[in-house]
């Protein structure tokens, strides 16, 4: 199997061999930001009714090309793009252990709780809002660090948990999964993830208002109720290195079926977003950071 960290330190040497694509890959185009738009109908949804999503995930803030002023020019950015909803994926925190340079989390949750959608922002958690909070892998539970600042600067944090909202186009149901890789080690024999998506799709009723679920790994998908008319994730990065539209590597079990973008499958949608941040190594190529527009209807 491979290791995602030893690919991408062999592709980030090949890079540096070769000085343009490194410089590239390194210096220029994690900076790079773009807007990246989806518009579909999923199965199911209703005639007539309309939602306009932005989506950001994987801001891994204080990574080094991540500071705090840079989510100040991703909120603005996102806000001037007039959203009914801005729902965030997960892994805002830096891979890697917290260094005294890295901003505060109630200074970077400030910023974010500036974001301003006429029908709310929600969020999630992932994996490295887990691994890099020493206190819930001791117990293997919640709270985290992360969802309490963001909660403390007024936006909610759904972890398997679905909530019905009253938008201006009509009403929909927003689940948010648990993360499914939340716990280090993975151990034999205990779950490593806190995710319930039985017990998240339970809270929804019996009614015709379309469910969206965020879920930070897109892994889930495979496995997903087709009440649920559609999954947005992260946590993937595309791959982080995107070679004509193919990842060499990808964190999924499904290496790149659901690595990125609009995934049609069996009558269900999926939009898997390239994130903002990066991972282990400071390096993008050929999938620079997006910020997603999703309209619905």
């Amino acid at each position: 199997m491979f290791d995602r960290r030893r690919v991408l330190k062999t592709l980030a040497g090949l890079f540096f061999a070769f000085a343009g694509p490194g410089a590239y890959a390194a210096a220029w185009e994690p900076t790079r930001h773009g807007v990246t738009r989806y518009r579909l109908t999923p199965r199911g949804w209703p005639a007539g009714q309309t939602l306009r999503l932005v989506v950001i995930s994987d801001l891994h803030i204080g990574s080094l090309h991540v500071p705090l002023s840079r989510v100040t020019e991703i909120v603005d950015a996102a806000n001037a793009l007039k959203p009914d909803m801005t729902l965030l994926l997960g892994d805002f925190v830096a891979s890697r252990k917290r260094w005294a340079s890295d901003p505060a989390m109630q200074a970077w949750a400030a910023e974010l709780g500036r974001l301003q959608a006429r029908d709310g922002v929600f969020a999630i958690l992932g994996n490295h809002d887990w691994w890099h909070d020493p206190q819930t892998q001791a117990r293997r539970a919640g709270p985290t660090l992360v969802g309490q600042a963001l909660e403390e600067a007024g936006i909610p944090v759904l972890e398997n948990r679905a909530v019905k909202i009253a938008t201006a186009g009509g009403p929909i149901w927003l689940a948010g999964l648990g993360d499914q890789i939340a716990f280090l080690p993975r151990r034999r024999g205990m779950k490593h993830g806190i995710d319930d998506l039985a017990g998240t799709m339970a809270q929804i009723t019996d009614d015709d208002a379309p469910v969206i679920m965020m879920a930070h790994e897109p892994d889930v998908f495979a496995r997903m109720p087709d009440r649920v008319a559609l999954t947005l994730s992260g946590h993937t990065h595309g791959g982080q290195v995107r070679l004509l539209g193919w990842a060499p590597i990808v964190p999924s079990r499904y290496g790149n079926r659901y690595a990125y973008g609009h995934v049609h499958e069996d009558g269900r949608d999926l939009i898997v977003s390239a994130g903002i941040g990066t991972s282990q190594l400071p390096i993008r190529f050929g999938i620079p950071p997006e910020t997603l527009l999703v309209e619905l209807g």
